[in-house]
């Protein structure tokens, strides 16, 4: 639990010199950043790469506009070739093995009913997240680094209004260390509670490469419905596991970052940590 600890930590401070970067752009140097955030260059260094496991140098280049742009153009093909092989990629994250399985429609047109949701407050290596979970696998996590706790913890509550909530950290507890890469060990169960349209985006979601990104309009297409997309961003935009079921990934075909659930500076962040380890792996 103390990586984790450490790792929502640093994000607090690495937040605000990720929007010192996103301000500053590529003139931002090293000493111009440690000063901002009170430190000297060389413990600041150490503080970011520690993080983001590079440089704050080789970090600035994936958080710009310019990096997704490329990310589209050459890989945003990897869908369709994950989708082919029966892939969800690789990266650290998905050597984990996410094993999943869906609620009925039945079931989910009937709100939760009957069902008991645990939930635990965890630090994640993007501040506090609330991770979910029924006795089959996680079904939410929340980002709370820009919204409340509280509105984080009503949001994925009114996704399933009729079951039954319970606060249960430990038992969600070994879920959380492997979601948030602290435990790499043994399959990470997932629980998807959504329609059938909703899941079927979800599961192409999760086929995309750790590190990678693709467009709305190929998840239209990989889904089987070309010409819905505006639906599919609808469904990316409910996803309630945030980082496993990686919405995050999802772009506009113009490589805008799009809008984003817990915020986009969390997107950006997630999204730049994923190259970063990916490239340095």
């Amino acid at each position: 639990m103390k990586d984790m600890q450490e790792d929502g930590y640093h994000f607090h401070v690495m937040r605000r010199a990720i929007d010192l970067i996103d301000e500053a752009g590529p003139s931002a140097t090293l000493e111009d950043l440690a000063a901002a955030m009170d430190m000297s260059p060389a413990h600041f260094q150490r503080v970011f790469s520690r993080w983001a496991g590079v440089s704050p140098k080789r970090y600035q280049q994936y958080l710009t506009l310019g990096h997704a742009k490329a990310l589209l153009e050459e890989r945003f093909t990897t869908l369709e070739t994950a989708h082919a092989t029966g892939l969800s990629g690789g990266g650290r994250l998905h050597d984990l093995f996410l094993r999943w399985e869906a609620m009925s429609p039945g079931d989910y047109a009937r709100g939760g009913d009957g069902l008991t949701i645990l939930w635990g407050w965890f630090e994640s290596p993007f501040g506090p997240a609330l991770v979910m979970g029924t006795e089959k696998g996680i079904c939410g996590i929340a980002f709370a680094a820009e919204t409340t706790e509280a509105a984080a913890f009503e949001d994925l509550l009114g996704r399933w209004p009729r079951a039954t909530f319970v606060e249960d950290p430990m038992t969600l507890r070994p879920w959380a260390l492997k979601a948030f890469g602290v435990e790499e060990d043994g399959p990470l169960p997932l629980y998807l509670i959504g329609a059938p349209f909703q899941i079927k985006v979800w599961e192409a979601l999760m086929r995309i490469p750790s590190g990678q990104v693709t467009t709305y309009s190929e998840i239209a297409k990989a889904v089987g419905h070309p010409k819905a997309v505006r639906a599919v961003g609808t469904a990316v935009g409910r996803n309630p596991i945030s980082l496993l079921i990686p919405c995050h990934r999802a772009l506009r075909k113009s490589g805008g970052l799009g809008g984003y659930h817990w915020g986009l500076p969390v997107k950006r962040a997630i999204l730049a940590w994923e190259s970063a380890r990916r490239d340095a792996s």
